[in-house]
Formats: structure tokens, C-alpha cells, sequence
């Protein structure tokens, strides 16, 4: 998991420079066939029926874990191999804020479903 430059940038801002960063309402989880880094980039999935799905977490001491499960829709075309994922703070466009590599990439082909069980997209600060 890494944040992104955007939200590093505004996290320092908020803390030390004073200035607010008002958090987004929703978040959305992407799917990415070739990573992003952190300044954003990578190959995010654009076959049909894809679009980013919300998330929402639960914060229990250093750890923020997704607090439902998310379900992309049935894949209606290849989406090509899943490898990484990343936070976004909006639906379409927006500003990426955090990423990171599958433990296992997941090729999806038509038919197929990409879901990401409750509790199993971790970030940690330490």
C-alpha cells in the first residue's frame, strides 16, 4: 500500500501547514492492469460493464480495513489481468490516493466477477 502524492501532499498541508483537507463522502476502488505509482499513471481496467465501486473503511488503531465487501459487476468483455488496486475520491477521474500490488494477480474474463471480501483491503500506517 502506498499513498499518493496528492494525498501526502495534503495530509501535510492539513497537519502542519494548517490549511483543511475536507476527506471525500465516498470513496471508489479501481481495478488496474498495469500499476500506478505515485503520482498516479498505470492501466486502470476499462472493459464493459467496468466502473469503480465505493468502498468504505473501518479505522481500528493503525489499521483502516474496507467494511463490506466490494462486487464489480460481471465482466462483459475481458478486463485483461488484475494487478493492482487503488483508492480513488471520485466515481470517474478524481485524484488517486492510495494503491497497491494483489498479493495474486486475477486474470478476468467475460463471465468472471471481481470481489474483494470484507475486511481484506488493508492500510496500515506504522
Amino acid at each position: 500500500m502506498s499513498f499518493s502524492d496528492f494525498l501526502e501532499t495534503e495530509i501535510l498541508d492539513h497537519v502542519f501547514g494548517g490549511n483543511a483537507y475536507s476527506a471525500p463522502a465516498t470513496l471508489y476502488l479501481a481495478l488496474f492492469t498495469a500499476a500506478p505509482d505515485d503520482t498516479g499513471g498505470g492501466t486502470e481496467v476499462s472493459g464493459t460493464n467496468y466502473v469503480r465501486k465505493a468502498i468504505a473503511f473501518t479505522v481500528s488503531g493503525d489499521t483502516a480495513s474496507n467494511s463490506a465487501a466490494v462486487e464489480f459487476d460481471t465482466a462483459g468483455s475481458d478486463w485483461g489481468t488484475i494487478t493492482h488496486v487503488g483508492i480513488y475520491d471520485a466515481s470517474t477521474a478524481g485524484n488517486l490516493l492510495d494503491w497497491a500490488a494483489l498479493s495474486a494477480s486475477k486474470a478476468i474474463a467475460t463471465g468472471d466477477v471481481f470481489r474483494i471480501p470484507s475486511g481484506d483491503y488493508d492500510i496500515t500506517l506504522d
